[in-house]
């Protein structure tokens, strides 16, 4: 069976909050859909989050990128089993308008390809995403299987009433785990986590993400002053220019580090691994590319001695929560696990299914083959502002 084409979509999803942290605020999300068609009429999806700040990548980049990347004789392969679909995805390559370093220009648009292609073929062939990881040879030394998987919570910075809030509900609902953004300009960190700290309880595991909000020489006093209030790991303390400081910061305190903007890629995994600058790794589909590459960066990690949480991007819709799922239900050793906050961030769902977690951040596998998961195609119209075809034969 072959592709049959590519459709792209531009989506704008209103949130039903803003969502603010150190490197940007915004009450929207401007994402990228793939549909996936193949030859016998099976309809895959595929999303991607672009953002300029962390990748470099726009959503009207992503859709040039698409144009320009000579598609059509990249996708000519017949594939009758997981073996041929994921060797088709392995090897993509999209055109890069300029040099890429880091070698992640592009990898919220590789996401969305991979992922629709993935799903495409796993409704023909009947089976569910999550058997992918299974198949997937680096793969091989993190693969399980879970009945249940556990979300965190995230508590944004805001006014302290809707912290205040927020807080309650996540130690009435039963959480476990609870990310706290840090490093806005205009508030006293160690005001707020102990504010929040009594709301959540003492038994609630709780780790800080600073989204590149210090610079090399505050961090270390900035991260000393939060340690009372008995932190797990903090995220992206500093931003990727001044990543190399954090090898003294791991010898100077005893928390965890986690790398979230500078880790986007195998080549960003390398360096970090090589210079000893993080604990774990912040895991984000789109973000590093893709559910094969997130993969790979996984295996890389528990090989090295590391962890790492799958994370998300806030507006994701339900085509990436359900990504998501299928990675956090076949793979061992994630400390944290975020997403599938579509009814509790999104105006609008664009999936028919609601996979929103439930008590306590708890959650099942899907079942469904591919995704599991259907776009709804009346939310679809309104969402889009923009629509392109690829014919690939």
């Amino acid at each position: 069976m072959r592709i049959r084409q590519l459709t792209s979509y531009r989506l704008r999803l209103p949130l039903k909050r803003e969502i603010r942290h150190a490197s940007q605020a915004r009450n929207q999300s401007d994402n990228l859909l793939i549909g996936c068609q193949l030859a016998d009429g099976t309809q895959g999806w595929g999303e991607g989050v672009p953002r300029e700040y962390v990748t470099g990548e726009s959503v009207d980049g992503a859709l040039q990128q698409l144009s320009a990347s000579s598609l059509e004789g990249q996708l000519v392969q017949d594939c009758h089993a997981w073996k041929d679909v994921i060797g088709l995805c392995q090897q993509l390559r999209f055109f890069v308008p300029h040099d890429d370093p880091r070698n992640c220009y592009g990898n919220a648009l590789r996401c969305a390809v991979e992922l629709s292609i993935l799903d495409a073929f796993g409704q023909l062939i009947g089976e569910p995403l999550n058997v992918v990881t299974r198949h997937f040879q680096p793969a091989h030394s993190i693969r399980t299987s879970h009945d249940q998987v556990r979300y965190s919570g995230v508590i944004t910075a805001d006014n302290k009433r809707a912290e205040t809030i927020s807080a309650a509900k996540m130690r009435i609902y039963g959480f476990a785990h609870c990310k706290i953004k840090v490093g806005m300009a205009a508030d006293d960190d160690r005001q707020r986590l102990s504010r929040l700290r009594r709301w959540l309880g003492q038994r609630m595991d709780v780790r800080l993400d600073a989204n590149e909000a210090w610079t090399a020489e505050q961090v270390f006093e900035r991260v000393e002053r939060l340690l009372p209030y008995r932190i797990s790991s903090i995220e992206q303390p500093v931003a990727h220019c001044d990543v190399n400081i954090l090898k003294d910061l791991r010898r100077k305190l005893p928390v965890r580090i986690m790398l979230d903007e500078s880790l986007t890629s195998n080549a960003d995994a390398e360096d970090a691994i090589r210079r000893g600058t993080c604990d774990l790794f912040n895991i984000r589909l789109s973000k590093c590319g893709g559910y094969l590459n997130s993969l790979s960066l996984a295996a890389r990690a528990h090989a090295a001695g590391l962890g790492y949480q799958l994370g998300c991007h806030p507006g994701e819709s339900g085509i990436l929560s359900a990504a998501g799922r299928h990675f956090a239900t076949s793979v061992s050793h994630i400390a944290y696990l975020e997403g599938s906050y579509d009814r509790h961030l999104l105006q609008e769902q664009l999936t028919n299914e609601d996979i929103t977690f439930g008590y306590g951040g708890r959650a099942p596998p899907l079942r469904g083959p591919g995704l599991g998961v259907h776009v709804n195609q009346q939310a679809l119209n309104r969402l889009a502002t923009k629509c392109q075809t690829i014919d690939l034969n």
